[in-house]
């Protein structure tokens, strides 16, 4: 009896394992097509090149870079058109003042207005100089080094040359968001001012809204 009944589970044990191997088969298979899924390029190579100005197919609801593009492409237009700039006996110093961020999603800021300097110094030179008060320490340091005589200068380096700001140019983003079981929708108002150092009028503002709806949210860095 002992004989037939080891034959029996040893009979139990085979057929067991041979059901449940081409179920675990299935299984990691399975898997492995969730971990090689993802971002399907359209060119069928890992990487695809595309505009700046493009939509890319992988998109969410915020800001990405088509909306920089057009929103920062605008606003140095703008600022090309303002009296204050363009019938200027001479060139208008601006300085650039951070930008306030009261959207939901994690952005650099400061490409927004990295971008307007970029193209009207690259695009609009002798209408506008910019100043690099975020070089204020190095700048510094090297007036330093030139009056005590580390090193050479080709101009008094005790009269005061650093120029102070005409203008300051600025600017905030806003958001609201709506969120259901159909998906989300975002819209983010973008404004951007260019305000006169001296009494603090606002000399110029500027805006571009942009709405986004989707399906799926998107994550941000």
């Amino acid at each position: 009896m002992r004989s037939v009944s080891n034959l029996h589970l040893t009979s139990m044990h085979r057929h067991f394992h041979t059901a449940f191997v081409p179920f675990a088969l299935v299984v990691a298979t399975l898997l492995a097509g969730c971990a090689s899924s993802g971002v399907r390029n359209p060119s069928g190579t890992g990487v695809t090149v595309m505009k700046a100005d493009e939509q890319g197919f992988v998109a969410g609801t915020g800001v990405e870079s088509q909306d920089i593009v057009s929103v920062t492409d605008k606003m140095a237009r703008g600022i090309l058109e303002v009296p204050q700039v363009a019938q200027a006996q001479g060139q208008p110093k601006v300085v650039l003042l951070p930008i306030e961020n009261n959207t939901r999603f994690a952005i650099n800021k400061d490409i927004l207005l990295a971008r307007i300097r970029a193209r009207l110094n690259s695009q609009a030179r002798g209408k506008v100089t910019f100043l690099a008060r975020e070089r204020m320490t190095a700048l510094e340091q090297e007036r330093q080094l030139k009056q005590s005589g580390q090193v050479t200068s080709s101009a008094n380096p005790n009269a005061v040359e650093f120029h102070g700001a005409d203008y300051f140019l600025t600017g905030k983003l806003d958001g609201a968001t709506t969120k259901n079981a159909r998906g989300v929708s975002d819209y983010v108002l973008y404004t951007f001012q260019l305000v006169d150092a001296r009494n603090s009028a606002i000399v110029w503002e500027d805006m571009a809204e942009i709405k986004k709806q989707g399906l799926d949210d998107a994550a941000y860095r």
